[in-house]
């Protein structure tokens, strides 16, 4: 049988649509901390805000979101999530204050959490049914793509061009996110027919998919620990020196997962979701513990190796799960869940963590999120990582004995 076009011109559009929202969230995440210290003259310890207000704003429109794509269809929310995350763009061209700049990072938020989440239901429904796994992993490339070009370009153009050099990027990139919006087709008969035929879910069940809570839950630690990475290092490698090296540290990180990608891809389906994320979380771990002890630009840069490595796996994995775990009409619900959590986890660990450097120093930070990540590995094994070992064990005797 011949296989369903997965490259499709929607495909595409909402998949770069993704790609150019998340590239501005990695780009200003590493960024802004420096222009607050830089040119607003913001403490330590209110630099974790900068992250954690935007994250939460996000996050209490994520699930507003889904219940309004049931109501107003999933292209108007994208597109009106879109224009709201172009106007928090051009706004930060003005930006004098750290009030002006928190306030901005609310409604940056508002976009970012309603594109996000309608481009995760989007795609769920534009990929071929007998492809969905396939397509979700190359939907999550794009993600993981944004993860290093957002921080490259961002300290690149900081350490050479300034901070508005950034903002002009970010603009250019959120123009781009709204014209793939805009000639994004979405299929939403195919959610209606869904709709007509599944009784919807009320309640709690309307803006959370319970299958995917456990794996949710997981991604929440793992995302705390790795806040202390896309939050600080930026910072941390000004403070050790590592200005230079700060711009590579991302580029590192990409080059290691995008080699990996094709083997974790395979042993994940051939050898299940245990065999990749255990390894995936314990190089995290031993990842930011080398940077907690980077004296050289080389223990810098071989930390942002493993931590794309471990990190970029483990999203992706984390993600797949949660989809997985969901019915079809559902896997859009999934999705919102997840990064609901993960973003908690995200806004969470900058918050807390910008108290414990001011306290600790970043090296204590970095330490202590080492033993976080770690304690994220005893998390999956209990939500997750045991009932998936069972079954897998279940699936192989049901095979041997046929």
């Amino acid at each position: 049988m011949q296989k369903s076009k997965l490259w499709t011109k929607d495909f595409l559009a909402v998949s770069l649509t993704s790609f150019f929202v998340f590239v501005i969230f990695y780009m200003l995440t590493v960024t802004l901390p420096l222009f607050a210290t830089d040119e607003l003259h913001a403490s330590k310890q209110s630099l974790g805000l900068i992250v954690t207000i935007f994250l939460v704003s996000g996050i209490v429109f994520r699930p507003l979101a889904g219940k309004w794509m049931t109501t107003l269809g999933q292209k108007k929310v994208l597109l009106i999530g879109v224009f709201i995350f172009l106007i928090g763009s051009i706004l930060y061209m003005n930006i004098h204050s750290l009030s002006a700049l928190l306030l901005l990072r609310v409604l940056h938020g508002i976009g970012f959490g309603m594109s996000t989440t309608a481009t995760g239901a989007i795609v769920a429904n534009v990929i071929p049914e007998q492809r969905k796994g396939e397509g979700m992993g190359y939907y999550a490339t794009f993600m993981n793509l944004a993860m290093v070009v957002g921080p490259f370009v961002g300290l690149t153009l900081t350490n050479t061009l300034g901070h508005t050099a950034v903002f002009t990027v970010a603009v250019v990139s959120s123009v781009l996110a709204v014209l793939c919006s805009l000639v994004l087709r979405v299929p939403e008969v195919q959610a209606s027919s869904a709709t007509n035929e599944i009784q919807p879910a009320k309640g709690l069940a309307a803006f959370f998919e319970y299958r995917s809570l456990p794996i949710s839950v997981a991604g929440l630690v793992v995302a705390f620990s790795y806040a202390s990475v896309i939050s600080f290092v930026s910072i941390y490698a000004k403070e050790m020196g590592f200005t230079q090296a700060s711009s590579f540290f991302f580029v590192v990180y990409a080059v290691c997962l995008l080699a990996s990608r094709p083997f974790t891809g395979k042993w994940f389906d051939q050898y299940g979701e245990n065999s990749v994320v255990y390894p995936s979380i314990l190089s995290l771990a031993i990842g930011i513990f080398l940077l907690s002890q980077a004296t050289t630009s080389w223990v810098f840069l071989l930390a942002g190796a493993l931590i794309g490595l471990g990190f970029g796996t483990i999203t992706s994995s984390f993600q797949s799960i949660a989809v997985k775990k969901a019915s079809p009409h559902r896997r859009g619900v999934a999705t919102a869940t997840f990064f609901v959590f993960f973003d908690s986890g995200m806004g969470l660990g900058s918050f807390l963590l910008g108290i414990l450097s001011t306290a600790a120093g970043y090296k204590g930070m970095y330490v202590f999120c080492s033993i976080v990540a770690l304690l994220a590995i005893a998390a999956y094994l209990v939500l997750h990582g045991r009932k998936s070992q069972k079954q897998r064990i279940i699936s192989q005797n049901e095979s041997l004995g046929k």
